[in-house]
């Protein structure tokens, strides 16, 4: 009974881990827009163009490290590299809460890209303590961590808003301090020596983890799907404040309640539906429904002129959070445990490109259809439509990976003839993970 408390102590850990940097990016949301509207002198559609630069820096960023932290945690581990990425984004919140002028942020977004690119660390943690067969629900907790962080920082940061800008910074640094604290004091390191593997500078680049995974070809496809969604996500967080204060003149208080209601509906769908959905329905099928919801949610959204227009889009929105922890599960099951690292380090370089590109693309959509109110060409609720389309290209492309690959089906060992059943010398094979009779996962 001590280790089934042990596993669910760990477990517990990693989550508090991820809801706390979520409670800290959250905060920061519903102010931003003020802040830099402060330290430019400039509209909200001129805020809404920076907001989108800022978001690049930290996009490109992630996309550049994602790759190098997640080899480095196969090697290294997991537990310091998230330990120095929460140190990394303590600092981010300092430097943002005392900016005096506007490159004050960009300094603080390059250092938060390079810390928050230790997500793949996490998800790659999560997937070293669970089994195979669970990997959907426990994505599908990661998934809700990061929905309550939604609910919480958001409302937060919305009501502290209301005492000054600069104020929620304030509270994002002490939390991320506060989570290094606890990771350093609690959180234990789920990678044994014995399981890990030689850095590969080669393989630590986007480029190099896309080709070291090219054996896995319904991975590349995967990837692609993630990387629509993603392109498509990208709209809500960059452009919500902006288009709500523009077509409902919302304060800050009522964007952080907004999105908080939506947190909530979207880790209702990962905690509680997208497991035992999957195992009643299958992952594929799962995803698609999350996919679905997401296409209707943001055409919705787009043509939102009334309030009860607005909510009833985030409601459908919410149950575009089953997705990600169902693509994720498949795309865990691809790859030996080994490359669990490096694979979601591809995961979340795929993101942080579509990162790169989605804020750029939606906020200048936003600038160009709001610099002229009352004109034939304005229409706040453009970027949401093109996030529509993208949404519905991930659709497209995961249906047809699931044909192809059949990826309902569970993997065998010939579906990875490279790996061979007797490594060879100075190779280790991971011991599958089993679990004890209390469900919790162990490895033999």
């Amino acid at each position: 009974m001590q280790a089934a408390t042990r596993s669910r102590l760990t477990l517990a850990c990693i989550l508090v881990t991820i809801l706390l940097d979520m409670i800290g990016v959250g905060i920061i949301v519903p102010v931003l827009p003020e802040l830099l509207e402060d330290l430019t002198g400039g509209s909200v559609a001129d805020a809404a163009v920076i907001g989108g630069y800022l978001i690049f820096a930290y996009a490109f960023m992630q996309f550049v490290f994602s790759p190098v932290l997640g080899n480095l945690s196969d090697r290294f581990g997991r537990r310091p590299v998230l330990l120095a990425s929460l140190l990394g984004l303590t600092f981010d919140y300092l430097m943002m809460s005392i900016a005096p002028v506007v490159w004050y942020l960009f300094i603080g977004r390059i250092i938060a890209g390079i810390a928050g690119a230790a997500l793949a660390t996490a998800t790659a943690y999560m997937a070293d303590i669970t089994p195979p067969h669970k990997r959907t629900h426990r994505f599908g907790l990661i998934g809700a961590a990061f929905g309550l962080g939604f609910i919480i920082g958001p409302v937060i940061g919305g009501e502290l808003g209301e005492f000054g800008p600069r104020v929620p910074f304030y509270a994002a640094a002490g939390l991320a301090f506060a989570n290094f604290l606890f990771g350093l004091l609690v959180l234990p390191e789920s990678l044994p020596k014995a399981s890990r593997r030689k850095f590969d500078i080669r393989r630590a680049n986007p480029l190099g983890a896309v080709v070291a995974l090219k054996a896995y070809p319904s991975v590349l496809w995967l990837l692609a799907v993630l990387f629509f969604f993603q392109l498509s996500a990208q709209a809500l967080p960059t452009v919500f404040s902006y288009f709500t204060v523009e077509v409902f003149n919302f304060s800050s208080s009522a964007i952080g309640r907004t999105l908080g209601a939506f947190g909530l509906g979207f880790a209702i769908s990962q905690a509680v539906i997208a497991g035992p959905l999957s195992r009643g329905i299958g992952e594929p099928a799962v995803a698609m429904i999350g996919l679905l919801a997401a296409v209707a949610a943001f055409a919705a959204l787009g043509f939102s002129s009334d309030l009860y227009m607005l909510y009833l889009a985030i409601m459908v929105g919410a149950v575009s959070g089953l997705a990600p922890p169902a693509i994720n599960g498949v795309l865990s099951r691809q790859v030996p445990d080994n490359s669990q690292g490096e694979l979601q380090g591809a995961v979340n370089a795929a993101s942080s490109l579509a990162t790169i590109i989605g804020p750029l693309a939606a906020t200048q959509i936003f600038s160009y259809y709001t610099t002229t109110p009352g004109s034939a060409d304005y229409f706040p609720g453009a970027p949401f439509l093109a996030a529509s389309v993208s949404v519905f290209a991930a659709l497209v492309i995961f249906a047809v990976a699931a044909w192809r690959f059949e990826l309902g089906r569970r993997p065998s060992v010939a579906d990875h003839p490279h790996v061979p059943e007797t490594p060879p010398p100075g190779q280790v094979r991971i011991a599958p993970i089993e679990e004890d009779a209390d469900g919790n996962p162990s490895r033999n």
